[in-house]
């Protein structure tokens, strides 16, 4: 069984993203640093339809950024190579040329607790998805979300949009803290201890 992890930014106060649109909370150069530890132990992005067309506008052409975080380039390479699987009802497949044409999957939302439940019952790497919050909350309703790994960022904004549209138990894993960086990972297994998969 594969397992699905979820990596998300959030503020002191619990805020995935502040008053009205976009992730406002300061993570340094950790936040970089720990997505490309989880990118290179998956062989699989999951992602909702925001965040797959934000992406997939982005992330291709950091790799030759000479400019771009050492760590960020790094990731951009792997991410291009990786599948990639897009729970949406209206995104579009990628035109011939886009670096992720030929490994990008896009599921229906209907279809996406069968088909994520297939994806993680075949062999392979960790399953990883980063932003997508509506996606992964909707799937933690379905059991199919393994681990939530919180970047909690040194910052409260006081409002805005919450990581979690419902409650949901949590046990410990890890707690991890990065060298000349204010931000804390912390590492969580989805249900009680009873409940352990």
């Amino acid at each position: 069984m594969r397992t699905l992890i979820v990596v998300s930014a959030v503020s002191m106060d619990g805020f995935y993203e502040g008053p009205g649109s976009g992730v406002t909370v300061p993570m340094e150069n950790c936040f970089g640093t720990y997505n490309l530890e989880r990118i290179q132990a998956a062989d699989t992005v999951l992602l909702g339809a925001n965040s797959y067309a934000m992406f997939s506008g982005y992330w291709p052409g950091v790799a030759d950024d000479s400019s771009a975080f050492e760590a960020d380039r790094e990731f951009s390479k792997i991410y291009n190579r990786v599948d990639k699987v897009v729970v949406s009802d209206h995104a579009s497949p990628l035109p011939a040329e886009h670096p992720w044409a030929d490994n990008t999957r896009i599921i229906s939302r209907a279809d996406a607790p069968t088909e994520i439940a297939k994806l993680k019952e075949q062999d392979g790497r960790e399953i990883v998805t980063w932003a997508s919050r509506a996606t992964w909350n909707g799937l933690l309703q379905h059991d199919l979300i393994d681990e939530i790994h919180v970047l909690l960022g040194p910052a409260a904004i006081a409002g805005g949009t919450p990581l979690f549209e419902r409650p949901v138990s949590l046990r410990r894993l890890g707690v991890r803290t990065f060298d000349n960086a204010d931000t804390v990972l912390l590492q969580y297994g989805v249900g009680q201890p009873s409940e352990q998969r």
